[in-house]
């Protein structure tokens, strides 16, 4: 069967799975809706946490980022397991007791006031929707690449799918599909995998063939790929880092917290029946995380090193020289994967020296030497532009694995994508239908009004996502690190503090959130140049200079959000007034670590 029929067979399959799990475990009423009913089992819940948790930026993008960072790229695995670990340890068990559906809804009662629950609203949204983009840009790399369609059209598909399975099924729904979707993610991420791990090192175990020899060299597969980058003038691929060591630090603590406040995940430890069944789901779920997390490093090194063997067969051989002419490929032979990527536009060629062959090198390398033998070789430029996200998807072809595992590829990217967008739709939808419409503006909404009302919410919610992915703001275009700074600086202090102190107030934690949350927008966008004043850049003192803030990029900026976000906070506490004695009455009930009955502030 050709790689086209195939590919819409897997795809086709999975999404038909997908589709009859949530007519099978659609919600029936507003519990189920937003909260499964509150008793799915904690293995389950686990794999459905894993599956919400590994989105398009883990399945597609993150061993793509680390095979461009090199080492630097390890902060992403630090932050998004560590923030993991911190979620599992000082929040979701607390937050399970307290017994609410969501976050807004934490915020109302534990700071007893409605203006701090819009602001979490806020916030949320913030966050989720920038979040959200990324995932409908995963949809359409993946559609348009694999299925023969458009950008748009693929995430006009993306749409259709979630819209069938989340509006219907809610969390009940999302949480069993979400299930299907770890199992068809974590195959399509570990069996390609194995078998590259196999053919350059003989081990079929990627995390070991990582560090095991390459071919019969006598040099690790890590030692080539040092080799091979340094001599094409790339930096050193296991010491390569982010800008500073400043940077790295900021940058791996803020995807920690900004992990830890995700409300989408949050919400996923509301399904489970216990306390203790809240903790064991943390538990699965850090297995199930990290049977991926710990293969994407190993399938970052080698699509690096295999992409360079592609466009340079001198890689492969002992002494062999990178800048012979005949080392390079001729472009007109070049391997069928490269000319489908080409197509998507994320794969593009120029040929600067008129030579047909295909040079792939960093044209923009300081080292005098390196430069002269770019001279000598008669070569204009690198003339291969690579999209980092295509790394993973593209993987299997460049290793010219059987067609069935570039199909099982493209269903993982999918349900990597869908599993999250779902979840990040839900808490949107909730915020708006629960925490807004029931809680503050519409009281006497009935359950089955309410349910309708998150249904419709969720519907729009769809909607917007699909435009903001056809059309994606300029400040959040190509990443998702800047959701979780949004996150980092505006819900996980409010929630650490509404749990582990019992003065803070709501003075202090609205000011908190709207300080924290405001100057981390505006130095991603004043580092965007997109204020101006008279001609001038906003805040015009630092003229607009890329990482003016010791060299700390836009987004690792959430950590030092976080900071002013506690600070802010604390500084208004001391300048209004106490918190009355039930709520911290309250707080301490909600940390006292035995049972499950839930709080709720009335005495």
């Amino acid at each position: 069967m050709g790689l086209q029929a195939m590919t819409y067979l897997v795809v086709g399959i999975t999404f038909a799975i997908y589709i009859g799990i949530a007519v099978w475990a659609r919600a029936g009423s507003t519990s189920e809706f937003y909260s499964a009913g509150g008793n799915v089992g904690p293995v389950v819940n686990g794999m459905a946490i894993g599956a919400d948790w590994m989105s398009a930026a883990s399945f597609i993008s993150m061993a793509g980022l680390i095979a461009n960072m090199g080492f630097g790229g390890a902060l992403f695995l630090m932050g998004w397991t560590g923030g993991y670990v911190l979620l599992a340890m000082l929040l979701a068990p607390y937050l399970r007791k307290f017994g609410k559906f969501t976050v807004p809804a934490f915020v109302s009662t534990r700071y007893y006031s409605k203006g701090a629950s819009v602001v979490a609203v806020l916030c949320l949204l913030a966050a989720s929707g920038t979040y959200i983009i990324g995932q409908m840009t995963g949809v359409g790399v993946a559609f348009s690449r694999f299925l023969g369609v458009s950008n748009s059209t693929g995430i006009y598909i993306g749409m259709g799918i979630v819209f069938l399975y989340a509006v219907f099924g809610g969390m009940k729904g999302i949480t069993y599909t979400q299930v299907a979707q770890y199992c068809v993610l974590i195959l399509a991420y570990t069996v390609p995998a194995i078998f590259i791990s196999m053919h350059l090192t003989g081990n079929p175990i990627p995390q070991l063939g990582l560090g095991s020899e390459f071919g019969h060299t006598g040099v690790s597969l890590l030692s080539k790929l040092d080799e091979v980058v340094t001599g094409l003038g790339f930096g050193k691929y296991t010491t390569q880092l982010p800008g500073s060591m400043l940077n790295m630090f900021v940058y791996t603590v803020s995807l920690m917290i900004g992990t830890a406040g995700l409300p989408h995940v949050i919400m996923r430890f509301f399904t489970v029946a216990t306390v203790k069944d809240a903790r064991y789901s943390a538990g699965w779920a850090l297995i199930f995380i990290a049977l991926l997390y710990t293969t994407a490093p190993a399938v970052a090194a080698m699509a690096r090193l295999n992409l360079h063997a592609t466009v340079n067969t001198a890689v492969l051989e002992d002494n062999g020289d990178l800048f012979a002419p005949e080392s390079s490929i001729v472009y007109e032979t070049r391997p069928a994967w490269m000319n489908r990527w080409e197509v998507t536009g994320l794969l593009k060629f120029e040929d600067k020296n008129g030579d047909g062959r295909v040079q792939y090198y960093n044209e923009n390398s300081k080292d005098a030497a390196f430069q002269a033998k770019v001279a000598a070789a008669g070569w204009k430029g690198s003339e291969l532009k690579v999209n980092q996200d295509i790394m993973v998807l593209a993987n299997p072809e460049i290793a010219l694995l059987p067609n069935w595992v570039i199909a099982l590829v493209a269903a993982g990217g999918l349900a990597a994508a869908l599993s999250t967008a779902a979840g990040l739709l839900l808490a949107i939808s909730s915020a708006i239908s629960h925490d807004l419409f029931k809680n503050i503006w519409f009281k006497d909404m009935t359950e089955s009004q309410e349910l309708m009302a998150g249904k419709i919410a969720m519907a729009c919610s769809i909607v917007v996502a699909g435009y903001l992915g056809l059309n994606p703001p300029g400040f959040a275009a190509g990443t998702v690190a800047i959701a979780f700074g949004l996150a980092a600086s505006s819900i996980f202090p409010c929630l650490m503090m509404g749990i582990f102190s019992k003065t803070m107030n709501k003075e202090g934690a609205i000011a908190g959130m709207l300080s924290g949350l405001g100057i981390t927008m505006l130095y991603v966008f004043a580092h965007k140049g997109l204020f101006f004043i008279k001609g001038t850049e906003f805040l015009g003192l630092f003229g607009g200079k890329a990482n003016f803030f010791f060299g700390i990029s836009p987004n690792a900026f959430g950590a030092i959000g976080a900071i002013v976000n506690f600070a802010v906070a604390f500084a208004v506490k001391n300048m209004t007034p106490p918190v009355p004695e039930h709520i911290a009455q309250m707080v301490e009930d909600v940390r006292i670590p035995r049972g499950s009955k839930a709080v709720d502030g009335a005495h």
